[in-house]
């Protein structure tokens, strides 16, 4: 497929990372000379320097000739004229980045026709939805929600004292009478490993699991984790888009306290959100939270714009036995290392919006995507079709790629944990969770 990518900053460049991977024909098209250079040396695509909302680069870029325009630069109105421009000549599918939400709201006066984009994606609501979870299961790292919600992706840190820890996974499955539940990745010494049914668990390994939702909680049971019902106290670092998302999904549910940095931003938000206190202040300052009561929060959520920011205040909140320390970052390198100083839980936007796009580009074949901060595989969930390779037969018999496992099936709306046996059908939707060596030959063997 011929996609073409407009902007080359985190988002662009991790999305041509993921689609040049994936044996796409990628051309990207960026202003700045420096990621002009990184894209360059380090992807498998053409890259031309230019502006993205100049008609005659997006020529020079081969536009007439694209199947799919991905326009993700850091300018919702370049963004919007790309795929206005892509449209008009014949592009099947558009994808816009897009902060402004008024866009896809129902009284918004253009259509998505009118603006040119198939589909726009919103990086601030994608975090703001990302962190609402985590919120709402206070036991976990990490909370995915596939297919509306019948299934999730739960990830967990175990404590020396967890009850997991010891048996094989398979005499785990025998002790608790094979619940709806499967584990299909665990980080241990910053290596990813996908379980056999021979494997233990232990202590400080980080897992992954697919759950069905109405299990979570007992699951976080049987894991040495206490779900807490509810989170009453909740103090929030940065005024931006997604505070005021979460502030207002969160309204009468919790009480909220906004820490603001700047006076006329805290100023517009006390007038906005009557139902929060907010401070005007650095939230890096560890005097003011603990005059704010930081030790009586149930989460303290960073959402500034700056990463180091973010990643210090959380820390402070996690060092002063806050229950749920919760920081987005921004910045793609820093994802790995964070769970090593104590971040186990971190939202990423630029993540978020690659997974989104990606999501869009395959939609045909794959329903959702998702990747784990810190874990080097992706969450995959496909829809099976009559002619794949993988239906009809029992999955001992599947060849499936090393590196690759599934953990579990939605057929008709039920939530199947696979095993040997279990045959999957046309119309199966099946989650995946699969290490990049992997990703081809799921594709061929699902296609």
């Amino acid at each position: 497929m011929r996609i073409l990518i407009v902007g080359a900053g985190d988002v662009g460049f991790q999305l041509g990372r993921r689609l040049s991977r994936d044996q796409h024909d990628i051309t990207l098209v960026e202003a700045n000379p420096a990621k002009v250079r990184r894209a360059a040396e380090q992807l498998d695509a053409l890259v031309i320097e230019g502006s993205g909302d100049s008609y005659q680069v997006l020529l020079q870029a081969g536009l007439r000739n694209a199947d799919v325009v991905a326009a993700v630069t850091d300018s919702d109105n370049t963004n919007l004229l790309v795929c206005r421009l892509a449209k008009a000549n014949g592009v099947e599918v558009t994808i816009a980045r897009a902060r402004n939400p008024d866009f896809t709201k129902p009284e918004y006066p253009l259509t998505l026709a009118d603006l040119g984009a198939d589909h726009i994606i919103h990086p601030e609501r994608e975090a703001g939805m990302a962190i609402l979870r985590l919120l709402q299961e206070s036991s976990a790292t990490h909370v995915i929600d596939l297919e509306n919600g019948r299934i999730e992706v739960l990830g967990l840190i175990l404590e020396a004292d967890s009850p997991l820890i010891g048996p094989t996974l398979t005499e785990l499955g025998e002790r608790y009478n094979y619940p709806p539940v499967q584990i299909v990745a665990i980080e241990r010494n910053h290596e990813t490993i996908i379980p056999k049914g021979t494997d233990r668990l232990l202590s400080g390994d980080l897992l992954f699991a697919v759950c069905a939702p109405e299990y979570a909680r007992e699951f976080f049971g049987l894991a040495g984790k206490r779900k807490k019902p509810r989170m009453d106290n909740i103090m929030l670092m940065g005024g931006g888009m997604i505070a005021q998302f979460l502030a207002q999904e969160l309204a009468g549910v919790a009480n909220i306290k906004i820490i603001e940095s700047d006076l006329a931003r805290a100023e517009r938000l006390s007038e906005q959100l009557a139902h929060a206190l907010v401070i005007h202040g650095d939230g890096t300052d560890l005097e003011l939270l603990q005059s704010e009561d930081l030790d009586q929060m149930d989460a303290f959520v960073a959402v500034t714009g700056d990463d180091e920011n973010n990643i210090i205040a959380t820390l402070l909140a996690h060092q002063n036995q806050v229950p749920r320390p919760v920081a987005l970052v921004n910045r793609v390198a820093y994802l790995p290392i964070l769970p090593k100083i104590g971040l186990n839980a971190v939202i990423s936007k630029q993540m978020l919006t690659v997974n989104a796009v990606q999501q869009f580009i395959q939609h045909r074949q794959v329903a959702a995507i998702a990747s784990l901060p810190g874990i080097e595989g992706q969450m995959i969930e496909f829809i099976a079709r009559a002619r794949s390779r993988i239906v009809q037969r029992p999955l001992r018999d599947v060849k499936f790629p090393h590196g690759a496992v599934v953990g579990a099936v939605l057929r008709s709306g039920i939530l199947i944990i696979p095993d040997g046996d279990t045959m999957i059908q046309p119309g199966d939707r099946t989650v995946v969770f699969a290490l990049p060596s992997a990703m081809n030959e799921l594709d061929r063997l699902f296609a």
